[in-house]
């Protein structure tokens, strides 16, 4: 999960077209990645939870959140992803997702839409 964030902060659509699995591969929109990775300011990943996905499964979930400002609006992205280990690699399937929006313009003493914590 952690390098595909890497590649979408560093634009490497090669890579998360090889990473994901093949029994959803056709389901990429590569002009849509392309730009949402180009037209993103990345700022950060957060890893809430993990099922599966140890050295010896061959399944795994991954629920996180994923910070950004696409096009100067701020969102906070959260997916619970399916992956697939094969000949030792993970794949991606699919993921669940819930996109929520922060405020356009949140007040001085608002907590930062980038989830540091700090106020804005």
């Amino acid at each position: 999960m952690r390098s595909r964030y890497t590649a979408y902060v560093r634009g490497e659509i090669e890579y998360l077209i090889s990473t994901h699995d093949a029994s959803t591969r056709d389901n990429i929109d590569r002009a849509a990645t392309e730009a949402w990775s180009r037209d993103t300011e990345w700022q950060g990943l957060e890893i809430l939870a993990t099922e599966a996905g140890g050295e010896t499964d061959d399944k795994g979930i991954v629920e996180f959140v994923v910070r950004g400002s696409t096009k100067g609006k701020p969102f906070a992205q959260r997916e619970r992803s399916r992956f697939v280990k094969r000949d030792g690699a993970w794949f991606y399937v699919d993921g669940k997702l819930q996109l929520a929006t922060a405020p356009a313009k949140p007040g001085r003493n608002d907590p930062c839409p980038c989830g540091s914590g700090t106020k804005y």
